[in-house]
């Protein structure tokens, strides 16, 4: 669908008089055979005719030739043909002149991202080298790589995430910028961008050998000061229980890898400077706490939290055989001892409720509140069944018999 809804659209800039073609990472990701969810297109057509080619479109960077269209519920970025002026500002042009599709191969930041394909003749047209890249396995950048990091600093963190991402080297003159620019990194590009690109990053492979070469590169400490004195091989070791995590952790919950000394306090702050979510800074709250228990009572409650799945399969990534078996079938076994408990509160349908309390005289208010808590950790505790058990308990039950 996504394909051909692209070809689509080709198709139609083409009728119109213009040519069009595939552009970037869905090229790369074809010659890889790998699957690709985003289809960007570049064409000679100017954004006032890619407007009015097309019933929906969102001008969301019209001075750079850039406009979203939205065809058949979906969204493509086309661009213009471009050529760009100098960046003042660390990532934007100072203005753009509408070019050629060779000289907009030569603006974008690596050679297997600056690839384009037909759809409609089903044919590559490379001018930058990249599918000879693909071939060594080799991030290069377009050019001069430093003329393409004074463009935009984040292009430093991607080539990291394509470089462990398909497992492939650093060119040299590549690396050498990177080093070079690492420590220019802000005030260039804001912290939501880095944010986006480290997310790209934890949701593909190697990501422990990500945070590594950040840190070779010296781009780790520019993001993180704490982690300046860190040495190589203490990073190393922080990260190297990375691989073992679920697929999708959130990414806040690896970056609290890299800081294990750091109070709750400190973590939250460590959220607000990476502007995280609401969400985020509940699971760092969450995972801050040891969750280790004595009572029934608190164990139901703890994996009846939505989050205590992922916190019990983080905890046991970070173990060695045959800790991490045990520490699993731990769990599970009392999990599923206290099943009935556990669903009891997800449904939040306790033994003992506000009714049965009412018909023994106790009016609603704090009394309530502390006599329906002692009821769910009697039943839970001792594993009763019947309301009327907890009731006798409670010395209710008697007492108004």
């Amino acid at each position: 669908m996504l394909l051909k809804s692209a070809k689509n659209i080709c198709q139609i800039l083409f009728d119109a008089g213009y040519t069009a073609y595939i552009a970037g990472g869905w090229v790369r990701d074809l010659l890889l055979n790998e699957s690709s969810d985003e289809i960007d297109i570049a064409t000679s057509a100017p954004p006032s005719k890619i407007q009015e080619l097309f019933e929906k479109t969102i001008p969301v960077g019209i001075a750079f030739g850039v406009v979203i269209v939205v065809y058949k519920g979906l969204n493509f970025e086309v661009t213009t043909f471009r050529k760009d002026h100098p960046y003042q500002d660390g990532r934007h042009p100072d203005g753009v002149d509408f070019s050629t599709p060779e000289k907009d191969a030569e603006r974008r930041d690596f050679t297997i991202n600056g690839m384009f394909y037909d759809p409609l003749n089903e044919k590559i047209y490379d001018f930058v080298g990249g599918k000879e890249d693909l071939t060594k396995g080799m991030i290069r950048a377009i050019g001069d790589p430093k003329k393409r990091f004074e463009e935009d600093r984040l292009r430093m963190i991607r080539a990291v995430r394509f470089a462990t991402r398909f497992n492939f080297k650093i060119e040299p003159k590549t690396q050498a910028a990177i080093h070079e620019y690492a420590a220019t990194i802000f005030p260039s590009i804001s912290i939501e961008r880095v944010w986006q690109e480290l997310n790209k990053m934890a949701n593909s492979a190697r990501f422990d050998q990500a945070m590594i070469q950040l840190h070779t590169f010296g781009l780790l400490q520019e993001l993180f000061a704490h982690l300046k004195d860190l040495s190589i091989n203490e990073i190393e070791t922080r990260v190297q229980f990375f691989p073992y995590f679920p697929l999708n952790c959130p990414l806040i919950l690896y970056l609290l890898e890299l800081f294990p000394a750091y109070t709750l306090k400190q973590k939250i702050h460590l959220c607000h400077y990476l502007k995280a979510t609401v969400k985020d800074r509940k699971l760092v709250e969450f995972f801050s706490t040891p969750h280790e228990y004595t009572e029934s009572y608190e164990w139901a409650y703890f994996y009846a939290h939505p989050l205590s799945k992922l916190f019990l399969e983080i905890q046991a990534a970070k173990k060695m055989p045959p800790d991490k078996q045990n520490y699993i079938e731990k769990h599970q076994q009392r999990a599923h001892q206290l099943q009935i408990a556990i669903q009891r509160i997800k449904n939040k349908t306790p033994l003992v409720t506000s009714a049965h309390l009412q018909a023994y005289g106790i009016n609603p208010g704090k009394q309530m509140g502390e006599l329906l808590k002692k009821a769910e950790r009697i039943a839970i505790n001792e594993g009763i069944e019947t309301a009327e058990l907890v009731l006798k308990q409670l010395g209710l039950l008697k007492s108004n018999s």
